[in-house]
């Protein structure tokens, strides 16, 4: 697949939820996840499928996702742009929020072969 092809099934399979089956179709074996912060207090990057599986069936067994909004993709080269709004609580302390992202995705080989997300810090004008 080139770039555009990857770009748009991960916005499909995003509007899905279907997490599993994006990293098994479209993630290199090599991929390099870069999150803006440590999820359970380890490193914000995580380095090949298995560990970005982990991280994946974290997100899925703590947080209940109520709904996720899809923007893009924003495609240019190798790399493309998803902006993503999510609702969700976490499981475990109940409490409800609000996320909005950007993943920034690098192509290679018609695989993924990284994704960093950026998060909305900033204040709406």
């Amino acid at each position: 697949m080139n770039t555009q092809e990857v770009a748009n099934k991960v916005v499909e399979l995003t509007r899905k939820q279907a997490w599993k089956e994006a990293l098994d179709t479209l993630y290199s074996k090599d991929i390099v996840s870069v999150e803006s912060q440590a999820m359970g207090g380890g490193s914000p990057e995580s380095r090949g499928i298995d560990a970005v599986r982990g991280k994946t069936d974290w997100w899925i067994n703590n947080m209940q996702v109520h709904s996720v909004k899809v923007n893009g993709p924003f495609v240019a080269h190798d790399r493309f742009v998803v902006e993503y709004d999510v609702d969700a609580t976490d499981k475990n302390s109940k409490q409800r929020m609000q996320m909005s992202e950007v993943g920034v995705y690098t192509v290679k080989d018609g695989k993924i072969a990284r994704e960093e997300f950026l998060p909305h810090t900033g204040k709406e004008k």
